[in-house]
Parts: structure tokens; C-alpha cells; sequence
């Protein structure tokens, strides 16, 4: 059922990609694999499936340990300073780096081990108060504050839409993510680019892809509901 689930879902982002006139290369659909056993990333690993991302910290090294190295494993979740020690050389990519002190701590930590490391910048964009992230306004100034850190690299930007029974509510928050990385790019930046927008998940990642989505993080829609009681 995994796999029928992640391909129903990969046909969507080739229909929605078709819709907007993209390529369909240029969308990464991450299987949020969250809560999720690692069984079941055995079974979308074994059907070709790379690209999984996780939530927490201590669940992603966990099952860093216990799978293959191939595996290109993305943090989406809010990331505490205290625990980038821990992923630092596990991860293809950050997607949620929301303050200065937070880069800061990567980018020594990444030192450490002579890497450079991937990151996004998260934008709450609909500045809804129970979701972590920066302020529309506050986004370019941070980004100028880190861009001399060598090792990390800004990728893009991202952002957690809200949650909503139409999709389409969420787009004017996608249009405003890729306005502001287009405003970004043409700022030139050293050591920033905005070729990565991480947006859009199983609700609204239709729409996101419309909007200029390169990454969505679909969970649900391929494992099925959670159960955070486990």
C-alpha cells in the first residue's frame, strides 16, 4: 500500500507540474516519515525512494543508524541549538533554520567536521503564532547576516502553510515565498541563492508546485495517519 500510495502521489506532482508548465525534475517529493516505523522506509527504500524527512532530532538519528547511507534525510522540524551536534553530518538538508543564533550554532558545529551544510530559511508568511519561523520583513536581513558563515550554504527559502480544507487559501502564502525569493536572488548575495523553495505538504502541495514548490514534504498522503499516542 506504501508504494501505491507514494506513486498515486508522485502522478499528482507530474499532473500539477504539467499544469504550471514545469518539469517535473524539478520537484523532490520528501516522504515525511515521521512516527513511522522504520519497516515502512525499507519498503519505499527498496522501490527506489530516497529523499525521507523527519520532524525530530532523535528520530531521524535513530533511524539514520538503522538504514542505509544512501538515504538523503531532510530536517523539517524545529531544530533546538542544543541538538544540531547530533545531525549535523546525517543531514542533505535543513529546512526550518529560523534566527541568527540557531545558523550561528550550525555553522560552528559544521566546522567542526569540516562540512558545509545545506540550509533553508524558514518565513512564517502566514504569521500565525503557534508556528516557529521569521517575519516576512525580518527574512533578508538575517539572510545578510549569515551569508559570511563558510560553512553552511543558503539554498531557499521555506514555509509551513496553514492548515486548511481548500487548498487554494494557501496560495496567496506561496505566491508571497517565491516573491520573496526572487526579491532575495536579484539582491545577489554572496553565498546565497534561492534555487530551493520547500513548501507545500499534503494538504496544499498541489498548489505549492503551481507556485514554484522545488520541494514538498508529503507525510499522510504516502504513510497514512498518525498516531502520536505511540
Amino acid at each position: 500500500m506504501l508504494v501505491e500510495n507514494y506513486e498515486s502521489v508522485l502522478n499528482e506532482v507530474k499532473y500539477s507540474c504539467e499544469k504550471a508548465a514545469r518539469n517535473q525534475n524539478e520537484v523532490t517529493l520528501i516522504a515525511v516519515s515521521k512516527t513511522k516505523p522504520v519497516s515502512d522506509i525499507e519498503e519505499l527504500y527498496r522501490h527506489g525512494v530516497r529523499e525521507f524527512g523527519e520532524n525530530k532530532v532523535q528520530e531521524l538519528c535513530d533511524k539514520y543508524e538503522k538504514l542505509p547511507k544512501d538515504i538523503k534525510w531532510h530536517m523539517i522540524g524545529h531544530l533546538q541549538r542544543n541538538k544540531v551536534k547530533y545531525l549535523i553530518d546525517k543531514v542533505e538538508m535543513i529546512h526550518s533554520v529560523d534566527s541568527v543564533r540557531l545558523a550561528k550554532t550550525i555553522e560552528e558545529e559544521a566546522a567542526k567536521k569540516q562540512l558545509t551544510v545545506n540550509i533553508l530559511i524558514e518565513v512564517n508568511v502566514a504569521e500565525e503564532e503557534s508556528k516557529f519561523g521569521l517575519k516576512y520583513e525580518e527574512t533578508l536581513n538575517m539572510i545578510k547576516e549569515i551569508s559570511d558563515f563558510t560553512h553552511i550554504r543558503i539554498r531557499g527559502l521555506m514555509t509551513i502553510a496553514p492548515f486548511t480544507e481548500t487548498e487554494e487559501n494557501n496560495r496567496i502564502y506561496f505566491k508571497k515565498l517565491k516573491k520573496l525569493a526572487v526579491d532575495i536572488d536579484s539582491k545577489n548575495i554572496h553565498n546565497v541563492s534561492m534555487d530551493f523553495l520547500s513548501m507545500g505538504m499534503t494538504g496544499d502541495y498541489h498548489t505549492a508546485i503551481e507556485e514554484g514548490a522545488t520541494h514538498v514534504r508529503v507525510g499522510t498522503a504516502i504513510f497514512g495517519e498518525r498516531n502520536y499516542n505511540l
